[in-house]
């Protein structure tokens, strides 16, 4: 594991994986993060003193406040609440708290195993009634729908026009599915993730990552 900085949060990275998302929050946070390199074609994920932080050997995994968090959506909603100043969440007590933790995990609980389902299809595929979740069509639909407020106009983002991170988890996978043509390029949805690509902290993270792929 390779050590960058000292911070008050210790990020657990590789590229390219899913810690990619959890970049970008922190980047929207814009607070000091301290950046340990693993190098996945290594094998580094699976060295005792990375399986000590994450017994599963993945990527991305957080240290804040002595305690380890892993999975992407959770270290979102962790970040997004503890640093209440950058504005990425709703906070409990209010309404749109619910819709808000909905598309904070939709997509790692219905869009991307809907989208392995479609890549990877099983034979014979089983019911919604027993995965949980509906085939990636119908789900996308969801996702379109939400993009409208009640008079069907298109709105900004999830939760109207605060960016949250509900769009930093829901939308990297948006995108993700867009880049590897494993999502069609719905008009309503291209735009959404052309908003979140002309995001200031998207293209800090990016170029961050882009600069530790080429070495």
């Amino acid at each position: 594991m390779q050590r960058q900085t000292m911070a008050a949060i210790t990020f657990y990275h590789a590229v390219p994986s899913r810690s990619m998302v959890v970049r970008w929050m922190l980047e929207e946070l814009g607070e000091p993060y301290d950046v340990h390199l693993i190098d996945l074609k290594a094998g580094e994920q699976n060295a005792p003193d990375y399986r000590a932080v994450n017994p599963q050997g993945k990527v991305p995994a957080i240290r804040y406040k002595g305690a380890v968090t892993t999975e992407v959506a959770a270290i979102c909603c962790l970040l997004a609440d503890e640093f209440p100043d950058a504005k990425l969440s709703v906070p409990v007590g209010d309404p749109q708290r619910g819709p808000y933790l909905q598309w904070l995990f939709f997509n790692p609980s219905a869009i991307e195993p809907a989208m392995m389902d479609t890549r990877f299809p099983r034979n014979p595929a089983p019911p919604p009634t027993a995965i949980g979740y509906r085939d990636l069509d119908a789900l996308l639909d969801v996702v379109e729908g939400a993009l409208k407020d009640g008079q069907g106009r298109e709105k900004e983002y999830l939760m109207g026009g605060q960016f949250t991170a509900a769009d930093v988890v829901t939308g990297s996978g948006l995108r993700w599915g867009m880049h590897f043509g494993m999502i069609p390029q719905r008009p309503a949805l291209v735009a959404y993730v052309q908003r979140l690509e002309a995001r200031e902290a998207m293209q800090r993270a990016s170029a961050k990552d882009a600069e530790l792929m080429k070495g």
